[in-house]
């Protein structure tokens, strides 16, 4: 009996709580959301841009033609009351401030903007408007706002008398690019653009920088294609030759694998270290695979290095005894050199040894072509 009495004790004081009008310090008070002006978020990336935009979409409500230039949207900067003194512009939305956020530094209609969260306004006008960003990214709509907080205006051009009247104010995307992307403000028969764009190049160095201050600076292949993508990118260099030293210590795990061992040859050339670039890359070839043999010749080939690239095939074809792909790289190199009797015997050989359809129809264009006398 005493058991149930000291169960039923918490029920009880709740109760007598509520019957007076008070309530449990811990409770919270029923929230019912309005959906007047639905809250919405959307968003994209560039690279490795985050791009957020939140805020809260009115509606047109039959008042077309009666919201520009109005109570609705002021032109300019108007006193919007309601305890506000201020003179503000357009909030871009409803309810509480719209906010856009950048996790890097982008800019805005070509200028630049530092990454960040920030309160979105316009200063609207008849022709053309100005885009506001400003830090005071908590406040409420724009009736608090404050100029001196204010970090970029930007003008636009806003398109007027669209065809479709957009019912629902709304923040889209488009025209994307991997580094550039075009956001648009619509609502009722006006739309306001906004171009982002990001230092593509910039951005991801610093992206794989923070990537290798973590656990993956201790993974050799981690650590290869870091360097591997700064050879192609023509940056960081030193830091690059840090990583690839690092992904083939035999004493961390590394291993002196073509690709790793060609990587640090590429650095060590870029960095005017021509001697040692030629030692390292000569160990990478006799490391290398017939594919990864292959596939070197063809970038030699591509780049217009017709002797360097004859060696490596010539190599590839000793080194394995004729094997596919060998002679498809002797008959490539050989074509390129304008040697099409020789280019024309290997194309037979490798014509004989290809392993699928596809390869075979390349090889058999490829004899014909060179039987024409012409290069391929």
């Amino acid at each position: 009996m005493l058991k149930a009495f000291n169960m039923r004790k918490p029920l009880l004081a709740i109760l007598s709580l509520i019957a007076i009008g008070l309530h449990p310090a811990n409770s919270q008070a029923l929230r019912i959301p309005d959906t007047t002006n639905p809250v919405c978020l959307t968003g994209r990336r560039i690279g490795v841009t985050e791009i957020e935009i939140h805020y809260s979409s009115p509606g047109v409500k039959g008042r077309e033609g009666k919201i520009y230039g109005t109570n609705v949207v002021p032109f300019g900067y108007e006193v919007l009351g309601y305890g506000s003194t201020v003179a503000s512009p357009w909030r871009a939305g409803a309810d509480e401030c719209t906010t856009m956020s950048f996790s890097t530094d982008v800019t805005v209609n070509g200028k630049k903007l530092p990454a960040g969260k920030y309160a979105f306004f316009i200063e609207v006008h008849e022709d053309s408007s100005v885009l506001i960003f400003n830090r005071n990214y908590k406040e409420w709509g724009s009736y608090f706002y404050r100029k001196e907080l204010d970090v970029l205006h930007v003008p636009t051009v806003q398109r007027k008398n669209l065809p479709v009247s957009q019912e629902r104010l709304v923040y889209t995307f488009s025209n994307q690019t991997d580094r550039s992307i075009d956001v648009n403000l619509g609502w009722e028969r006006w739309s306001f653009p906004v171009s982002i764009a990001v230092d593509l190049k910039s951005t991801l160095l610093e992206d794989i920088r923070s990537q290798m201050s973590g656990a993956i600076g201790f993974d050799p292949p981690s650590l290869e294609a870091a360097a591997r993508w700064c050879v192609n990118n023509d940056t960081n260099y030193n830091e690059a030759l840090n990583w690839i030293n690092t992904a083939t210590d035999p004493r961390l795990g590394g291993r002196n694998s073509f690709a790793a061992l060609s990587t640090k040859a590429d650095i060590l050339k870029k960095l005017g270290n021509e001697k040692e670039s030629a030692a390292i890359m000569a160990t990478a070839v006799n490391n290398a695979s017939v594919q990864e043999l292959h596939g070197y010749g063809r970038q030699l080939l591509n780049a217009h290095k017709l002797p360097e690239a004859l060696e490596v095939f010539q190599k590839n074809f000793a080194k394995s005894n004729g094997a596919w792909p060998t002679n498809a790289g002797m008959m490539r190199v050989y074509s390129a050199m304008g040697n099409y009797k020789k280019a024309l015997e290997h194309a037979k050989a490798a014509l004989a040894q290809a392993p699928d359809e596809t390869n075979k129809k390349f090889l058999e264009a490829a004899v014909k072509t060179l039987q024409e006398g012409k290069a391929l």
